[in-house]
């Protein structure tokens, strides 16, 4: 017999059936940002060949050097939706503003939130890039969109999903029932369901941390990273692997696929931001993401998708991964207040670091 391929459209079209009243506007927006990351693969597959690596000398709304591929896959992803009529407006990560649906289109119920390129400072050392999605009802569709209908925790999000552009085009896909995972399939030009159901483990054995950060860290990742690299000696009594891919959608997806733990904490570097990651555009999808896995995502002290939002464009700290890791670290932040019950002696970083000797 032959094995049964589910393709996406076939997959949103049987879960919409599950819910009465379903309209197929949910439905139909989901494949029309499906085919924008068809679009975006194909045009980072290609690369050099189409003159599209390198960056375009101008700055984004966060002060990022902007990269072609960062222009070309934003202007993909409004292309492909802003006709639907699913969608009353958009915010990408690439624009400082939102973006309305042109008047001459029918006005939709649902908002668009996304990255169109995450992790794209990457793209010319050829290594994985993605596009990261978030999608929420409007709060007043009748009502002109604005900034204020997008500053919704993430605990609203309906659906979210991201993209991993690698050896393979992987679409991971929840919409608050557990995590499914695609594989375009080039040859027919459609995604298949490949990775059903995917779960993290609770527990794990590799970090991923910026290292060259180290200094500017606070006590309870210091304390955290020293005992992970104690290893079987330490009082963790076991050995971790560390990586560091420094690509938010590759991270996420080793983490789904074999466990793990990601670490984007809050540090000093700079004082006046308090994280590296946008909440809306990035942090709240892949925690939305991440915690129908199983997993959990925090910003060490607090969970992500319980923020409420301030600005478009805010950021925030991000750890996410494995359940038992996660809350481990929450820990340790909650130690921080009482230094002499943690046990952990923060005046070793007085005079040494984790990765050199005084």
């Amino acid at each position: 017999m032959r094995a049964e391929r589910k393709t996406l459209t076939r997959y949103t079209i049987e879960s919409e059936h599950r819910h009465p009243g379903s309209t197929g506007d949910f439905s139909g927006l989901l494949n029309a940002v499906a085919t924008a990351v068809k679009i975006i693969s194909n045009q980072v597959s290609r690369g050099a060949l189409i003159g599209a690596p390198g960056s375009v000398g101008v700055e984004n709304v966060q002060g990022e050097v902007q990269k072609k591929l960062d222009i070309i896959s934003n202007e993909v992803m409004i292309g492909e939706t802003e006709w639907t009529g699913h969608l009353a407006a958009m915010a990408s990560a690439e624009m400082e503003d939102i973006y309305h649906v042109p008047a001459v289109g029918r006005r939709g119920k649902y908002l668009l939130v996304f990255d169109p390129l995450d992790g794209s400072s990457n793209i010319d050392a050829s290594i994985s890039v993605g596009t990261i999605f978030s999608i929420l009802r409007s709060p007043d569709p009748v009502a002109e969109p604005r900034a204020g209908h997008f500053l919704q925790p993430g605990v609203n999000q309906v659906c979210a999903g991201f993209a991993l552009y690698g050896p393979s085009t992987m679409l991971i896909l929840t919409t608050g029932d557990g995590v499914d995972g695609f594989t375009l399939d080039r040859d027919i030009g459609a995604f298949i369901l490949t990775h059903p159901r995917l779960r993290i483990p609770a527990d794990c054995g590799e970090f991923a941390i910026n290292a060259s950060n180290e200094r500017f860290w606070e006590p309870p990742v210091r304390r955290y990273i020293q005992e992970c690299l104690a290893g079987g000696t330490g009082p963790r009594g076991r050995d971790f692997n560390m990586r560091w891919i420094a690509s938010l959608v590759a991270e996420t997806y080793r983490i789904l696929t074999r466990g793990g733990v990601v670490l984007y904490p809050s540090d000093n570097k700079e004082p006046a931001r308090p994280g590296r990651l946008r909440l809306g555009q990035e942090c709240n999808p892949i925690a939305f993401i991440v915690e129908q896995a199983g997993g959990r995502a925090s910003t060490g002290r607090e969970r992500v998708m319980h923020i409420q939002p301030t600005g478009l464009h805010q950021r925030v700290p991000l750890i996410l991964g494995s359940r038992n890791e996660v809350e481990r670290i929450e820990r340790y932040h909650r130690d921080q207040t009482e230094p002499q019950a943690s046990g952990f002696d923060d005046s070793l970083f007085n005079s040494r670091s984790l990765f050199r000797i005084p």
